[in-house]
């Protein structure tokens, strides 16, 4: 008989963190219509970063916003790997190149192990280059839920 053992999840962020960073969302969508998420992957496979990112952005629901202008920051910390992920009306309007800037600046803050300001950087960032091309309107409608979510 073999025996596997479950492998402890890493924990990221206490709940304070999280907090913080679920209220930096919803300060962030105030700026943009585009919507915003956090996921963390307990995946210990070492696979390709965006096309995680892509199958859980399909798996959120992130697909189904009107606009079409979900953002997934993808955090992987058992592979340390991590992805930017935006939807196809963002990836109209924006043009690859804006996000590198911001991919380094998290990949410098995660490597020195602060992951919260990593994460809040890439909020905030989303936000301020979203809302060149996503102005909210009248009615913001908050399409996604802000809460991290978790899984593989």
């Amino acid at each position: 008989m073999l025996a596997t053992g479950l492998k402890k999840r890493i924990k990221l962020f206490t709940e304070t963190e999280e907090s913080e960073i679920v209220a930096a969302i919803v300060e962030a969508e105030n700026l943009t219509s585009a919507e915003i998420r956090v996921h963390i992957s307990h995946s210990n496979q070492t696979t390709d970063a965006v096309k995680a990112a892509t199958k859980t952005f399909k798996k959120l629901g992130m697909h189904k916003t009107a606009d079409r202008n979900g953002i997934l920051i993808y955090l992987a910390p058992y592979t340390k790997q991590f992805a930017i992920f935006g939807d196809e009306g963002i990836n109209i309007k924006v043009a690859p190149g804006q996000w590198d800037q911001m991919r380094d600046a998290m990949q410098n803050h995660f490597q020195q192990q602060q992951f919260k300001t990593g994460v809040l950087l890439g909020i905030e960032e989303s936000a301020t280059l979203l809302s060149q091309y996503f102005a909210p309107g009248d009615i913001n409608p908050n399409e996604l839920s802000n809460e991290i979510s978790n899984g593989n």
